[in-house]
């Protein structure tokens, strides 16, 4: 539910914001240019900030509510931060259910901003955590397997929404996401919290017999050993190399472009010539892609392992980019008019986009969550994960905000520049990710310690079980 509420919400706004009574009503100006002229700039007619404001409002809450988050997870455990992600959220979509003027939608987007903040930072987190290591790929990626749902049940929503007569389809788009946002709420009371998160506020015995009762075996020594040492050895650790990935994994995912699809889909197939439902049809066929996918990588994540979809991703995503920006390039020219559109022309492009989405779907779209929830030591895990959904709100936020500015001034070159982005990030794999496949949790820092470049910031430490390898006696890293 948590990855659920987030993914409806992507689906969600980028549909309501095609549907014209949701146009006329909140944003006339954007209607009014989009039905006034038919043979305008086909690049530009949806750039407006207002309404680029509406959609990404919520990822700055989102930012804002995540460096709280952090806090509350840490001291109070996982459990409590999801709940009051879905209190938040439930409240948000309550008001946008209901809204009158743009200041209600905007104010509804930022409280469902703080319930996706509060959520993205425990969700992953608990998955991590409660997960037995040989599944713990699988497990995590049941968060970005939902995120997929949401898009697509929101994309199927405004479909079907957008045909009932009166136009007021799209106040059940926005109040549809109380239903979500309910389940979390109620399940966040009833779930247990993680043995990690318990010992981490010292309590110990509570920590051991939880673990008992997840594992469902009695004989749990050896791994409750390991996480109380693990979170002993994670308190000498003052400057992990590791931070790196929490900053950097985030930003590569928002530029592949992928959210440029997810939320404006709808608004991206309208502007290269598809009619209003045609466009709504074309989101729900990647949204359906999206969750296919993503299914391939719950599948191959622990067996291929991390970095090898990351680079398959990468590679597939490159290629389909160059094809959309010369599909559209070739049609559009940089004026923007593309006269009547064949139909096997409509084909090709979405082809592409779905074969473009998939690659995502299987690689950066997971992994970006999975990677930085499960490679920290304890005792800054939930700072590093706040960094982690914080960086990524940041360019959700910012790619969100300028994306149909740049497609007014950039035209076909916006796909050539995510795909520029989509190229750097493939190398920083190979060279600088070490594989995280099949290692506990509480031994993720081996694999630090035996990469060419990372371990010359990590010493060892003797660890009961022989696994674990840490900065010594609290000095940090070595000085490089």
């Amino acid at each position: 539910m948590g990855g659920l509420i987030f993914g409806y919400d992507i689906g969600i706004s980028g549909g309501v914001t095609t549907m014209t009574p949701f146009l006329q009503k909140f944003f006339p100006s954007v209607w009014r240019k989009k039905e006034a002229d038919k043979t305008k700039n086909q690049y530009c007619q949806y750039d407006s900030q207002t309404l680029t404001m509406f959609t990404s409002s919520l990822y700055l809450a989102a930012l804002l509510a995540s460096l709280v988050a952090s806090t509350v997870t840490r001291k109070l455990g996982r459990k409590l931060s999801m709940l009051f992600g879905g209190l938040l959220f439930f409240s948000g979509a309550l008001i946008n259910g209901f809204a009158k003027a743009v200041w209600m939608l905007i104010v509804g987007r930022i409280l469902l901003g703080f319930g996706v903040g509060f959520a993205n930072q425990s969700v992953p987190l608990y998955l991590s955590e409660m997960a037995p290591y040989r599944y713990r790929g699988a497990l995590n990626i049941g968060f970005q397997l939902s995120i997929t749902v949401g898009i697509l049940i929101a994309n199927v929503l405004n479909y079907f929404f957008n045909k009932i007569e009166g136009g007021w389809g799209w106040r059940l788009s926005l109040g549809g996401a109380m239903v979500p946002a309910l389940i979390i709420t109620v399940g966040s009371l009833i779930l247990p919290d993680t043995p990690n998160s318990m010992i981490e506020r010292g309590q110990t015995e509570e920590a051991k017999a939880k673990l008992k009762r997840i594992r469902g075996v009695d004989d749990v020594d050896e791994e409750f050993r390991d996480l109380v040492a693990a979170s002993d050895a994670s308190k000498l650790v003052e400057h992990p190399p590791h931070l790196t990935m929490a900053i950097l994994i985030p930003f590569f995912q928002q530029l592949t472009g992928i959210n440029v699809i997810m939320f404006y889909a709808p608004v991206l197939f309208n502007t290269i010539g598809f009619k209003d439902d045609a466009a709504l049809m074309s989101a729900v066929i990647t949204g359906a892609v999206n969750v296919g996918a993503t299914l391939v990588s719950i599948y191959g994540v622990d067996k291929w392992g991390r970095r090898f979809l990351f680079l398959e991703g990468g590679v597939q995503m490159l290629i389909c980019q160059a094809v959309v920006a010369a599909c559209i390039g070739a049609r559009f020219g940089t004026n923007g008019d593309p006269g009547d559109l064949p139909k096997w022309y409509a084909v090709v492009v979405v082809l592409f986009i779905c074969i473009y989405v998939a690659g995502f779907a299987w690689s950066w779209g997971p992994l970006g969550w999975l990677v930085p929830s499960e490679i920290f030591p304890l005792e800054i895990r939930s700072a590093a994960q706040s960094i982690n959904v914080s960086v990524n709100m940041l360019f959700t936020f910012a790619v969100a905000q300028v994306f149909l500015t740049m497609l007014c001034h950039l035209k076909f070159g916006l796909f050539l520049f995510f795909a520029f982005f989509v190229l750097i990030m493939s190398i920083f794999v190979y060279f600088f990710l070490p594989e995280t496949k099949g290692i506990p949790i509480e031994e993720m820092n081996q694999v630090w310690k035996t990469h060419w470049y990372w371990s010359r910031f990590v010493e060892d430490l003797d660890y009961p079980n022989g696994g674990m390898e840490m900065s010594k006696g609290g000095q940090g890293p070595k000085n490089v």
